[in-house]
């Protein structure tokens, strides 16, 4: 898949992964579902869903086996890229790679506080917009990617093979 591809794809999972109403008992049923997929896969993982506001609120937080701090970190930069740009890691780095730019140059912020690695994804609630991010961390960023997308559209309904990024060449 091109980069113009993949950008393309990343615009229509955001518009397409909407959620009806956004709350502690969807963060749960979306980590759960994280955690429970990465179990059956025997995956290290970080999860974090939580809403935004200020401070920001985590509603559910996991670290599985094989995971550590490093893990959290890349999550905490992740969900400073999400919450500012309102697209997803992998989105803000596809579109850095299009340009040619460092996320540093390009958006003058400090890359020990951003990641434009995938793993990160926007919570659009149907009439409201942005509240929020999920985000794991522990697979090459492309699967990271791909994993939260899937347990949205396990949440949402919606057909997975027909929203995933086809793996790399």
């Amino acid at each position: 898949m091109s980069l113009q591809d993949d950008i393309a794809a990343l615009i229509t999972q955001e518009a397409t992964l909407t959620l009806p109403s956004f709350g502690p008992e969807i963060a749960w049923q979306i980590g759960t579902t994280l955690r429970d997929l990465a179990l059956a896969r025997k995956i290290g993982l970080v999860i974090d869903v939580r809403r935004f506001g200020s401070p920001h609120q985590q509603l559910f937080y996991c670290a599985l086996a094989g995971t550590t701090p490093d893990n959290q970190r890349w999550v905490a930069r992740k969900i400073n890229t999400v919450a500012r740009f309102h697209k997803s890691s992998y989105h803000v780095g596809r579109l850095l790679e299009q340009s040619g730019l460092s996320f540093s140059a390009r958006y003058n912020l400090p890359e020990e506080d951003y990641a434009a690695h995938g793993g990160c994804f926007p919570l659009n609630v149907a009439g409201a917009g942005i509240v929020g991010a999920v985000t794991v961390s522990g697979l090459p960023q492309r699967e990271d990617h791909n994993l939260v997308v899937e347990a949205l559209c396990l949440v949402t309904g919606r057909d997975y093979q027909t929203m995933r990024l086809p793996n790399e060449a």
